[in-house]
């Protein structure tokens, strides 16, 4: 079912490009970061906390649809989304997968189907709400809380926020960063809406957990006061699989901001985990 006019038919797919990615440091390991909706690279810099690593080379990547990645006029579904990023993400080397949000949902999602891609996963933030109508559920409960889950108000917003209030968001925004509230504006409507409906509300995050592949290290990290994603639900999950680490933080919908120490902290654990790892099975070169 087509969720606005004008959108190519999912059936019928265009080949997404390459991805905008920026690459700090150097080491065999990889760790990649893939940022929340309306994020971009620059949500990770912008803390006093580098997001650099011992033995790894960073990869900073724009999802598609947003920042500097390519974002034509389509339904941004998960297989977009994974095939925009397994045609990016080189194979074969060991890599940490860092997710805030939609990145950790499809962080999620790309280890599952292509499990050569992703040695241990990192989780900020990760929304579960189970379907469209659990994330109604969730949200009304909060104040203006619709007008996430309104696809024609979630529009509205969008455009607004682009042609409008766009060059005064670092004075709206003030929970954020200057040049992170400077770069919601890099999307359209079709990548901010439909990747929303697709990744988050029509997806169940738990079918892609199920199928990730077994012993996969797995680190949630979530703030005690996410109003954005249930801190409840992801609680619940995590207790579904022994190999996954559950850590709650005393911040928002945006750990890394928040608490970017401790979530370094977290990512070099499984940096630590898995370079060892690729080191006895001759992977790389110690």
């Amino acid at each position: 079912m087509t969720l606005l006019p004008g959108f190519a038919d999912p059936a019928h797919p265009q080949r997404p490009q390459r991805l905008h990615m920026e690459s700090l440091g150097r080491g065999p390991l990889r760790v990649t970061f893939l940022p929340g909706l309306g994020g971009t690279t620059r949500y990770w810099t912008s803390t006093p906390v580098t997001p650099v690593f011992r033995h790894a080379q960073t990869e900073l990547v724009d999802l598609y649809g947003f920042g500097h990645s390519p974002r034509p006029w389509c339904r941004y579904t998960v297989e977009r989304h994974v095939d925009a990023l397994a045609r990016t993400l080189q194979p074969g080397v060991p890599r940490v997968l860092v997710g805030h949000s939609l990145g950790a949902a499809l962080a999620v999602a790309l280890a599952a189907r292509h499990p050569d891609r992703v040695q241990a996963l990192c989780l900020l933030g990760l929304p579960d709400y189970g379907s469209r109508a659990g994330a109604v559920e969730w949200f009304a409960s909060q104040r203006g809380g619709w007008v996430y889950t309104n696809m024609l108000a979630t529009a509205l917003a969008c455009l607004v926020t682009r042609r409008v209030a766009g060059h005064w968001l670092p004075h709206l925004v003030r929970d954020v960063p200057p040049e992170v509230a400077r770069d919601l504006v890099l999307h359209n409507m079709a990548s901010s809406t439909t990747s929303l409906w697709e990744v988050l509300y029509r997806h169940d995050v738990r079918v892609e957990a199920a199928a990730l592949p077994p012993g996969l290290p797995v680190t949630c990290v979530h703030g005690t006061r996410d109003l954005t994603a249930p801190p409840a639900r992801v609680t619940e999950l995590a207790a579904r699989f022994p190999q996954w680490r559950h850590v709650m933080l005393d911040a928002d919908h945006h750990p890394w901001l928040r608490a970017p120490g401790a979530c370094h902290t977290e990512v070099n654990v499984l940096c630590e985990a898995v370079w060892p790892r690729s080191v006895r099975a001759g992977a790389i070169a110690p």
